[in-house]
């Protein structure tokens, strides 16, 4: 983990609402796909704001943003040439076994930018199926990454782009048809991760979700992205996370 004052390279809208920041941090950086880092906006925005890394080449980090509030509309905003703080890597972030060959990938909105990091990460070592769901045609991006993996299906919930229906169903059809995977990874909104747990419980596989939770620090101090564990534990998503098993997860 550091504290780099990166500088924009492009920061460009991709899909509705969401952009794709590029930062040149200055050194070769290694992450493990879902970390994470914390991005300061600076001005009268006195939080970082916790996004996923989608991609690393080199000194050259990316990430990828929704619009939701004043502080990403203001990161927006800002052209090439910008210096920000950007703390990074961040998280525990995903971990694939060598007995694990197969690898399923469940992604829903903007769960598919860490999704993508997996996909970069193990292209070509291991077997992959990923099954990404966006809101319509509008919200739909990455395409070209997803290519990367053996099989791919695009969904969106209006049926304006490939099927009619979310990630987890277009898994859940493949599943019925024997594609059966190793482990599950996933990303995406909350009742997304809760439809795709009790799939694995029932299935009996191995499965790994990353959770999209408010952070203010990033460390594990502020106490602000606490989740409930099925133990009757609490856990700090950008410390102990953001990545768990889904088992040991309230969703």
């Amino acid at each position: 983990m550091k504290d780099y004052l990166a500088t924009i390279v492009k920061n460009e809208q991709i899909a509705e609402n969401i952009y794709e920041i590029t930062f040149d941090v200055g050194e070769e950086v290694n992450v493990r796909a879902g970390q994470f880092g914390e991005i300061s906006v600076g001005g009268t925005h006195l939080l970082r704001r916790p996004i996923a890394i989608c991609k690393v080449e080199k000194n050259l980090v990316t990430y990828c943003y929704q619009l939701k509030g004043a502080g990403t509309r203001e990161l927006a905003t800002m052209g090439a040439g910008t210096r920000l703080n950007v703390l990074m890597p961040l998280g525990n972030g995903f971990f694939v076994e060598e007995n694990e060959p197969k690898i399923a990938l469940v992604a829903g909105g903007v769960g598919i930018f860490p999704i993508i990091s997996v996909l970069r990460e193990y292209a070509g070592k291991k077997q992959i199926s990923a099954y990404v769901g966006f809101r319509n045609k509008g919200a739909v991006c990455g395409l070209d990454e997803f290519k990367k993996a053996d099989k791919f299906v695009a969904v969106t919930d209006d049926g304006s782009f490939g099927e009619k229906m979310n990630s987890v169903q277009a898994f859940v059809a493949d599943l019925k048809n024997g594609n059966r995977p190793d482990v599950v990874l996933a990303c995406g909104p909350t009742p997304m991760l809760r439809a795709l747990k009790k799939v694995v419980e029932e299935e009996n596989l191995n499965c790994y979700v990353s959770l999209e939770e408010r952070m203010g620090c990033g460390l594990g101090a502020c106490v602000v992205c606490v989740c409930a564990l099925t133990n009757g534990k609490n856990a700090r998503v950008c410390k102990d996370g953001p990545v768990f098993n889904a088992l040991d997860v309230v969703l």
